[in-house]
C-alpha cells in the first residue's frame, strides 16, 4: 500500500518480500509438521525429509518470486523513473517493518545459537541441518538489509530529488534475494539427496566402536540425514571370533546403547555383525 501511494520501487520490492517471507513461513511450518508423522508402511523411516522438500520450495520462492520480481522492478523504475513526492508513509511502514523484523530476527537468532557451543557463525550455519532455523535466520537477516537498503533508496532519492536511488535500491534488494536463494538451495540440495554427518562425528563413532571391548575392526561409518534429528547410521563390525552369538547381540546392544548416549539423533541404527565365532562363521545383521 505504501508503494502505491508513493510509487516507490523499493517499497514495492519488500512488499513483494514481506509477501514471499510469510508465505515462505506457512511452508516451513507445513514442512514441519508433515517431517513429526509417524512412520508407516509406505513410509517406513517416516516423513522428515518433508522439511527439506519444503525448504527447497521455500528457497525457489525466494529466488523467483522475491529475486525475480525485486530486479525486474528495479530496472522498470530505471526506465521509467518517477520522483518520490512524499515519502512519510513509506518511513512510518519501513520503521514498523524493522521493529517486527527485529523481534523475529531475534527468536530465530535465539533458536540458532542453541546447539551452537563455541563454534563460530558461520561454520553453525554451515553444519546446521535444520531449515526450520537456518532458513528462517537467513530470510529474517535479508529481510534486515533489504529494509535498510530500501530505506536508504528512498532517503536520498528523495533528499537529491533522483529516482534512481529508488530503483537501484530494488535492484539491490532483488540481487541480497537471489544470494540467499542460492544459498537455501545449496543446503536443501545436500540434505534431499542424503547427507552424511561430518568428518569429526565420523571419528568419534569409529572412536565409541573400538573401544567396545568386543570389537576387533570397524570399517568406516555410513550415515545419511533423513531429518534435523533423525540420521541413519550403518555399521560394518568385526567382533572378536571367540565370542558366541548371545555374546554378539549383547555387544552390540552396548555399542548402539554407547552411540546414542552421545548421539542421540542416530534414530536408526544397523549394524552387521561379522565372524560370530570360530564354529560360526556365517555373518549375522542387527537392526537397532
Amino acid at each position: 500500500m505504501a508503494a502505491f501511494i508513493t510509487g516507490s520501487s523499493a517499497m514495492l520490492s519488500e512488499g513483494i518480500h514481506s509477501l514471499v517471507d510469510s508465505g515462505n513461513g506457512l511452508l516451513i511450518l507445513l514442512g514441519v509438521n508433515q517431517s513429526e508423522k509417524p512412520a508407516d508402511t509406505r513410509h517406513p523411516f517416516g516423513r522428515s525429509k518433508e522439511l527439506y522438500f519444503w525448504s527447497l520450495i521455500v528457497a525457489i520462492l525466494v529466488f523467483s518470486v522475491g529475486g525475480g520480481m525485486s530486479f525486474y522492478e528495479g530496472i522498470e523504475h530505471l526506465r521509467h523513473p518517477a520522483p518520490i513526492t512524499d515519502p512519510t508513509w513509506n518511513y512510518v511502514v519501513l520503521g514498523l517493518s524493522m521493529v517486527f523484523e527485529g523481534i523475529s530476527c531475534f527468536l530465530a537468532f535465539k533458536a540458532f545459537n542453541q546447539d551452537r557451543g563455541d563454534a563460530g557463525f558461520w561454520e553453525t550455519l554451515g553444519r546446521s541441518k535444520d531449515p526450520s532455523v537456518f532458513a528462517i535466520l537467513m530470510e529474517d537477516l535479508a529481510a534486515l538489509l533489504g529494509l535498510v537498503i530500501a530505506l536508504a533508496g528512498v532517503f536520498f532519492g528523495h533528499l537529491l530529488n533522483n529516482p534512481y536511488f529508488d530503483g537501484g535500491a530494488s535492484i539491490c534488494i532483488g540481487v541480497l534475494l537471489v544470494a540467499v536463494a542460492i544459498f537455501l538451495i545449496y543446503k536443501t540440495k545436500a540434505l534431499l539427496i542424503g547427507e552424511g554427518v561430518d568428518e569429526e562425528t565420523l571419528k568419534a563413532l569409529q572412536a565409541i566402536a573400538h573401544a567396545q571391548p568386543a570389537v576387533e575392526q570397524v570399517r568406516p561409518p555410513l550415515t545419511s540425514y533423513l531429518g534435523p534429528k533423525d540420521v541413519v547410521l550403518a555399521l560394518d563390525v568385526q567382533f572378536r571370533r571367540n565370542l558366541s552369538a548371545q555374546e554378539v547381540e549383547k555387544a552390540v546392544d552396548d555399542l548402539q546403547d554407547a552411540i546414542r548416549a552421545r548421539y542421540p539423533e542416530f534414530k536408526r541404527i544397523f549394524i552387521e555383525a561379522k565372524a560370530l565365532s570360530q564354529k560360526e562363521r556365517a555373518g549375522a545383521t542387527t537392526v537397532g
